[in-house]
């Protein structure tokens, strides 16, 4: 081997397309590569505790800066590792590349140390692109083409390099003959709007609802100014997806929350009186939530054709780009001079604030978790990054957190993956390393993959321009949601031995790592500690003792699932806090 090789040659091309880091984890298979990087020097390479991080982390590049993510793993384990962070990206439609080693050309099917059938160990997560390069001169089509697909169709792809092909010299002047193909490392997107005839049937619809709703999904970032006009125009209230949270303000009188089972009261009653519904970007997949199919006149807003009518009747389908599409429909709408069902919205959100603010305020044991993240809400700062990890973490962002306007905030949305907060925080903060981030975590999470990555970021603080990175950790004791399902949906008591997150000292482990840990388990600490947790001179493991039970269920629970609760509590020996604080939450949403 001499000269340039081809993992030179992947690392340029890499460089060529833009990529700025790839979050990986070491391992022989892939020694050439990262010899490569090291020689190069750009792309950062960015390691990770474990593999499926460096998915997770490529999978969160992909979410903060709408970008291509990469990650690097061996052959494998290495490789087996990486399947939950890339189906995180194939379920939320986020570009990811994976970068795979395997065995030498000579030993595939030998049975050879850490030989595994990666073609066939990928081929649903990477369906899309899933190739290996096995000549020189296949390396650049290889890599363009994985890169193309996954931009523009919003999908992982994975290309396979065995050892040997790594270590290969490159080839630099591609041969203009047959069976070689040249390429470029280039990719456009299309302008997608409708058509003027979609546009018209939309707004007779939208026009002829007396009272109409709006579903925002993420598919509608961009667009927050053009919703606002349609809702003006309408009379209209609107409700967000879990990840279309962040699109429209969290303060407008019209904004009635996050919908579905971690929603509000106010959503929960804007689906169920609506008329007319206007999907906007979204494709969330708690229908029960929707309004009953034959209540509302639908239309639906997508730039992508195979999700319009995957969830909800439509009658008018407008495939385009939220913004651009919502611009062209709006001269098309008549004004409302009615205002009776907007007055209606403004109170149900009205409402709404008063139940959630009384419920923060509601005594626990020793700390309410949606205390701990109404207060945060005071607190952040303007340029927040958040990450929030999926468990009942996910409930309280979605209910009581405020973000800023502007402010990216991310989960893991289709997969519902536990684990995926640090990682993604890491990548945000890799982005931005001049911005602040907050993780929202809860211990389960933490114990699964928070605290490994804690040791990432405290090697990497002191290089970021703003050193603030808050870990709020959410210590309960306990598998929360998960044990609030098992009454809600089964009828089924807790099972101990299943749900006990064992017990763990995170504010003391951060200050074993070099970091700040604050302990909070009174009300009265909670201003104080996030006032500091955002104006420490490094990372902050806030660790919040929370109560258990707080119960973590839908909004205006239906009475067959509200007995299914009970027959559950019944079971258990000590749920009277659990019952008390049902009757409770029953009574603020004015059930008797």
């Amino acid at each position: 081997m001499s000269g340039r090789t081809v993992a030179d040659a992947l690392v340029e091309r890499l460089r060529t397309w833009g990529v700025p880091r790839v979050f990986g984890y070491a391992g022989d298979g892939i020694d050439p590569l990262l010899a490569a990087l090291h020689r190069a020097g750009d792309p950062e390479f960015v390691p990770t505790r474990h593999e499926e991080m460096a998915a997770f982390a490529a999978c969160g590049h992909a979410k903060y800066t709408g970008e291509v993510g990469v990650c690097l793993a061996t052959q494998g384990p290495g490789a087996i590792h990486l399947l939950a962070g890339l189906y995180d990206a194939k379920l939320d439609r986020r570009p990811v590349v994976a970068i795979v080693g395997q065995v030498v050309t000579s030993a595939l099917g030998t049975g050879y140390l850490q030989e595994v059938d990666l073609h066939t160990l990928f081929k649903d997560v990477c369906g899309q692109y899933l190739q290996t390069v096995s000549a020189p001169e296949q390396l650049p089509v290889l890599l363009d083409n994985a890169m193309r697909t996954s931009i523009s169709e919003g999908v992982p792809t994975c290309l396979i390099v065995p050892h040997d092909v790594q270590r290969a010299d490159a080839a630099d002047d591609l041969p203009h003959t047959h069976g070689v193909v040249p390429s470029s490392a280039v990719t456009a997107r299309p302008r997608v709007l409708p058509r003027e005839d979609d546009l018209r049937r939309a707004a007779d619809v939208l026009n002829a609802g007396k009272r109409p709703a709006l579903l925002i999904g993420r598919g509608a970032a961009g667009a927050g100014r053009e919703v606002a006009r349609v809702v003006e125009a309408l009379g209209a209230g609107a409700t967000a997806s879990l990840v279309g949270k962040p699109v429209i303000p969290e303060d407008a009188p019209w904004h009635t929350g996050v919908m579905g089972h971690l929603g509000t009261t106010a959503s929960a009653e804007l689906m169920s009186g609506c008329d007319t519904l206007l999907i906007v970007g979204s494709n969330d997949p708690w229908t029960e939530f929707y309004p009953e199919p034959g209540q509302a006149r639908a239309v639906q807003v997508d730039i992508e054709a195979r999700v319009v009518g995957s969830k909800y009747p439509v009658e008018a389908a407008l495939v385009g780009d939220a913004r651009e599409t919502l611009s062209a429909l709006l001269p098309l709408l008549r004004h409302n001079p009615d205002r009776s069902w907007e007055e209606q919205v403004f109170a149900a959100v009205a409402r709404w604030r008063r139940v959630a603010g009384e419920r923060a305020r509601t005594p626990a044991d020793p700390l309410n978790p949606e205390l701990v993240v109404h207060e945060l809400s005071g607190h952040l700062p303007a340029d927040v990054q958040v990450a929030v990890d999926v468990g009942s973490s996910t409930y309280w962002f979605a209910r009581h957190l405020a973000l800023p306007v502007g402010a990216p905030a991310h989960t893991s949305s289709y997969l519902a993956s536990m684990g995926c907060a640090m990682p993604y925080g890491l990548a945000a903060k890799l982005h931005a390393p001049d911005r602040p981030v907050l993780a929202m975590v809860g211990d389960g999470a933490m114990q699964m993959s928070g605290l490994p990555e804690l040791i990432t970021v405290a090697d990497r603080w002191r290089e970021w321009a703003d050193p603030r990175f808050v870990v709020l950790v959410l210590h309960n004791r306990d598998l929360n949601e998960v044990t609030w399902e098992q009454r809600e949906m089964e009828g089924d008591p807790r099972f101990p031995v299943s749900q006990r997150v064992p017990e763990f000292p995170y504010a003391a482990y951060a200050e074993l790592l070099g970091l700040r840990g604050i302990r909070v388990d009174s009300p009265d600490e909670l201003a104080g500690a996030w006032h500091e947790a955002f104006g420490a001179d490094r990372p902050v493991v806030v660790e919040a003792i929370v109560d258990p039970a707080v119960p973590l269920l839908a909004p205006h629970l239906p009475e067959s699932a509200l007995d299914q609760v009970h027959r559950a509590l019944d079971q258990e020996p000590d749920a009277d806090a659990e019952r008390g604080n049902l009757r409770r939450q029953r009574a603020q949403e004015g059930h008797s």
